[in-house]
């Protein structure tokens, strides 16, 4: 009556198909500090519909965690156009949402096939060595097990050593939860996000200095989320960093390491100031927004003065050497003009930090105007022809042709093969715009994230966010958020391999097969095997690292 199979992490179960189980693996090999993942697919074939309960035999020594692969809804699934290789372009409910055992168990739908999502973590402390793990299944006269080997290597992976980042929209979480922004409750709420966010291989987090200029209507505006207070005196301006400083503060405890602060004018373009509030004649009000033209005097007076004090606050902060900073978000080539006259504005200013921004025509950086673009993943092969020193990527709802991406229905592999990309092309860096974002296309109104996966209709479900808001201020993952995890320490391990050897060594594990961005295998066993391969080889490396000490330490 209880069908299960053992299947790859990257395999996605829809409840109508039985899973082919490719790609599954017996042992499956991590580094000390990195969480491996895989499934369990199940299909119930009783008389009714039933709770099943999940025991669980494993070492002290590892975390092991099972969670249930909820459905949720794909009303806009795709594009009106896509590849062949998309999992579905139907609406329905899919699985994405990573849910906790209840206390009755997990789902069992007579007739449907799901799956239990099942990590396995070794900590900085686990001791080297191959641990069994049995997890039983069913209900009570129908239980089967599942029986799969973890070998944890003597080898820690290190950290991410190049900014990933997932914007964060602190005005969605505020929406959501009903609280005021910046209130106690608020703070704790967003410290909960953003230590998932870091957890699962986000080191970078967008920083409201002002009101991110993102995803806003002409005209209109998003709920005010800024960090730092400005006051409007008859000598020119002041500013409050107590809320920045508290906001650095959060981020450091969740052990981010690079914080981009929000752009500095408004979205497609640069023709605009963001909105900003200010303190003038004792009233809090808007000094500045889509009514103050970029190239005006008003706003770059502003900016001398408020650059002038921040940038010296980063430095009392001790932070200058981790921040980067946005001028406009995807300008076209039309624009080029107006982003060109606003990143001359500060340029002299910001001559110290990173500047940063996602777009996607070569010209930007060719005419001189951006020194560290982040490409567009299908736009990149005119960058990569002629790279400049940093060359980030980035994809979004525009990327759905070929390229990895992250929509709910692409399969797995598609968005984890991200991570050997980015070695492969020695990329500085990965951007995407939703980690929370919680309201329909350009901000009009909220949305329920557990209803809606797609900006109420408007962009591929998926696209907008990687958590979903749980219960009490604490998000819940995806399927989506752990398979990036997975890319990035792909990439993680492959970086150390080379620190260890060389990067010939590395590339030897890709193999022979075509890895461009837009051509890589599709399948579901390429990327474990190459994951393989680089881990047997850290091994390797490592230990033969430590018989060279060993026999230095005895000469000595």
């Amino acid at each position: 009556m209880l069908k299960i199979k053992h299947i790859s992490p990257m395999e996605k179960v829809f409840p109508s198909r039985e899973p082919s189980a490719e790609g599954a693996q017996e042992i499956y090999t991590a580094l000390r500090n990195e969480t491996v993942s895989f499934q369990i697919a199940y299909c119930w074939e009783g008389e009714k519909r039933e709770w099943g309960k999940v025991t669980m035999n494993a070492p002290q020594e590892i975390a092991v965690h099972v969670r249930t692969a909820a459905l949720v809804p794909c009303e806009y699934p795709c594009h009106g156009q896509t590849d062949n290789d998309y999992l579905t372009t139907e609406p329905g409910l899919y699985p994405d949402r990573l849910e906790e055992l209840s206390a009755h168990g997990f789902p069992m739908i007579l007739g449907q096939w799901r799956s239990l999502w099942v990590d396995v973590t070794a900590d900085e402390n686990t001791p080297a060595g191959t641990y069994s793990i049995e997890i039983t299944l069913g209900v009570e006269g129908c239980m089967q097990t599942v029986k799969v080997q973890a070998e944890i290597l003597d080898a820690v992976l290190p950290k991410l050593d190049l900014p990933h980042t997932e914007w964060f929209h602190c005005d969605c979480l505020a929406n959501y939860y009903g609280v005021e922004v910046f209130s106690e409750e608020h703070w704790r709420i967003v410290k909960n996000f953003i230590h998932t966010a870091v957890r699962r291989g986000c080191n970078m987090i967008l920083t409201p200095i002002f009101t991110p200029p993102l995803d806003t209507a002409k005209g209109a505006e998003r709920r005010t989320v800024q960090l730092v207070d400005v006051w409007v005196t008859d000598d020119g301006y002041q500013f409050g960093y107590e809320r920045f400083e508290r906001w650095i503060e959060m981020c450091r405890d969740c052990g981010a390491a690079y914080f981009e602060m929000s752009h500095l004018f408004s979205q497609w373009g640069a023709a605009a100031a963001p909105k900003i509030m200010g303190y003038k004649n004792g009233e809090l009000c808007r000094i500045f927004g889509w009514e103050t033209p970029a190239s005006g005097e008003a706003y770059a007076a502003f900016l001398r003065a408020f650059l002038a004090s921040f940038t010296e606050e980063l430095k009392k902060l001790g932070i200058e050497k981790q921040c980067y900073f946005h001028i406009s978000d995807e300008p076209s080539l039309e624009q080029l003009e107006s982003y060109r006259a606003a990143r001359a504005m500060v340029k002299e200013m910001l001559r110290d930090f990173p500047v940063i921004d996602a777009l996607s025509n070569y010209e930007f950086y060719g005419k001189g105007i951006v020194d560290e673009p982040i490409c567009a993943n299908d736009r990149i092969e005119p960058f990569l022809e002629n790279p400049p020193k940093k060359l980030w990527t980035y994809y979004c709802t525009a990327q759905w042709k070929d390229v990895s991406n992250r929509f709910i229905v692409m399969p797995g592999y598609r968005t984890r093969v991200l991570g050997v990309q980015m070695y492969k092309y020695q990329i500085a860096g990965f951007l995407q715009w939703g980690y929370n974002f919680y309201n329909s296309q350009y901000s009009l109104y909220p949305v329920n994230p557990y209803l809606s996966t797609d900006a109420d209709g408007a962009f591929p479900s998926g696209d907008p966010f990687l958590v979903y808001p749980g219960e009490d201020g604490v998000p819940e993952e995806s399927i989506r958020l752990m398979l990036m995890e997975e890319a990035m320490n792909d990439l993680r391990a492959m970086r150390y391999l080379e620190h260890l050897t060389d990067r010939e060594t590395v590339m030897e594990c890709l193999g022979n097969e075509e890895l461009t961005f837009s051509r890589y295998p599709r399948n579901l066993t390429y990327l474990g095997q190459v994951r393989e391969s680089v881990n047997r080889k850290i091994q390797e490396a490592a230990a033969g690292s430590l018989r060279k000490k060993s026999i230095q330490e005895k000469q000595e």
